[in-house]
């Protein structure tokens, strides 16, 4: 008798505990910082803004601005304005050699331009939508003027444990151009979290972290070589602790079989990748769909590599990819295929 009770006391016992552990793990919250807002901008102080276009737009801008500015007939009507903030004038004869028609003149201002989907003096962004591997993938293409544009935002504004919103709805609270699910740092003990130039955690995971610099630079670093606050004092803007690294140095850095714990070799994927300094990619596939199986981390790391990425890093992915852009989900994030919905998350991406 007494046998039998024990073993059901230690059964309740051991299902209790279980139960506390996996709240514990992923429901109970512990609000830390409730202003986590704080960005450490002096660190760009001695950098200097950069133009977001690109080597030939820049030249064929200037070639532009000097022709305006020899021309006598600066009328508004012969002025368009460039997706990202140029004036592009069109060069119109009133005189007699009227043989150019309007259209032409537009063919010609128009093929010397990037044809961004969004644009400022600061931001550039191009959307493109891939179909690869019987997945959807979706690229922003983004430059920058300035390492500051691309910022991380926290679920509540709030830095803690279990604390989670909606991707979509924390890049509309913070105004953001377009946004990605981060790496769910609320889930985990350790990791640091480095955010918007600010230390919230300084105990290292031991694992690799991607870490965006001051100057625009990007480079996957071994978190034990460094405390979260020489990272910061090494200019580091931006860390993310999740991975693993995709790409370093142009070369693919997983194999074949690499897999995020028990995560599905298939998955939805979020991944943010270097091309040159100030000049970026935000990656998202759909996947456990009928439409997109999704894909593994080295098809993800193939994937990027053949869009000339030179570094990569994996965020957290399955049921928390997500990108947001122009106020609509891009992508179709879901957790087990049947229904397209966002689930929450600790942490955002974005750009604003």
């Amino acid at each position: 008798m007494k046998k039998g009770l024990w073993a059901v006391t230690y059964s309740l016992l051991l299902t209790a505990l279980t139960a506390y552990i996996a709240l514990d793990t992923f429901v109970i919250s512990d609000r830390i910082d409730t202003d986590a807002t704080t960005m450490n901008t002096s660190m760009f102080e001695n950098i200097e803004k950069r133009s977001v276009l690109s080597d030939s737009e820049e030249e064929q801008s200037s070639e532009d601005a000097s022709k305006a500015e020899s021309s006598e007939d600066n009328d508004t009507d012969s002025k368009r304005k460039h997706k990202n903030g140029a004036s592009i004038i069109d060069t119109i004869n009133n005189d007699e050699d009227t043989d150019q028609t309007d259209s032409q003149a537009e063919s010609n201002a128009s093929s010397s331009e990037q044809d961004y989907d969004y644009s400022s003096d600061d931001i550039a962004v191009t959307m493109t939508e891939y179909y690869e591997n019987n997945t959807k993938i979706y690229v922003a293409d983004i430059r920058l003027s300035s390492a500051q544009y691309m910022k991380s935002a926290f679920a509540d504004d709030t830095y803690g444990k279990n604390v989670t919103d909606k991707t979509s709805q924390i890049a509309e609270d913070n105004d953001a151009v377009i946004a990605i699910n981060g790496d769910y740092y609320g889930a985990r003990e350790k990791g640091y979290v480095i955010r918007n130039g600010v230390v919230y955690r300084d105990e290292s995971s031991g694992d690799d972290i991607l870490c965006l610099f001051a100057d625009g630079s990007m480079s996957i670093i071994d978190s034990d070589e460094y405390s979260a606050y020489e990272l910061v004092d090494m200019g580091v803007w931006q860390a993310w602790d999740f991975g693993p690294a995709l790409i370093e140095d142009s070369s693919i850095a997983v194999s074949e079989n690499d897999e995020v714990g028990k995560a599905m070799a298939s998955n939805p994927r979020t991944a943010i990748g270097y091309i040159d300094d100030l000049h970026y990619v935000f990656v998202v596939s759909d996947g456990r769909t009928s439409e997109s199986e999704g894909l593994s981390l080295y098809q993800l790391a193939q994937f990027m590599q053949s869009i000339g990425v030179k570094t990569a890093y994996n965020l957290d992915g399955g049921g928390s990819s997500t990108m947001y852009y122009d106020g609509e989900l891009v992508n179709n994030p879901t957790t087990n295929g049947k229904t397209i919905k966002e689930r929450g998350v600790s942490d955002i991406v974005y750009i604003g």
